[in-house]
């Protein structure tokens, strides 16, 4: 029970440190963002827990693959903020369209001979 307390409060560091970062400097903070902390964090409590070099593999691959429907929310996101769109409006649009590319590569990827 510890080790899932440590792992989420390192985890919930990390964001909040994004956070602040951001607040003082937006660059700082996409700087922080960008990095894959989370993954590497991911790759880490796996290997801790698993000892599976296999499956930290598949985890790269999977998360390289399922980065790249994530990426026009980052350039939607702020054309919709910057053409008056509400804060939560222009976010929601965001997530639903990453929701959408999502199902789009999950169906399509297997078809391109890609599993993960």
């Amino acid at each position: 029970m510890l080790y899932l307390i440590v792992k989420a409060a390192v985890s919930g560091l990390i964001i909040m440190a994004a956070s602040e970062a951001a607040r003082r400097s937006p660059t700082y903070g996409a700087l922080l963002v960008s990095l894959p902390l989370l993954s590497i964090l991911a790759m880490i409590w796996l290997w801790r827990d698993t000892g599976d070099s296999e499956r930290i593999a598949a985890l790269s691959e999977g998360t390289f693959w399922l980065v790249l429907p994530t990426l026009p929310m980052f350039l939607v996101l702020p054309a919709l903020l910057r053409h008056g769109f509400a804060f939560w409006t222009a976010l929601a649009v965001s997530c639903a369209l990453t929701m959408v590319l999502y199902l789009l590569a999950v169906w399509l990827l297997p078809k391109l001979g890609i599993n993960f």
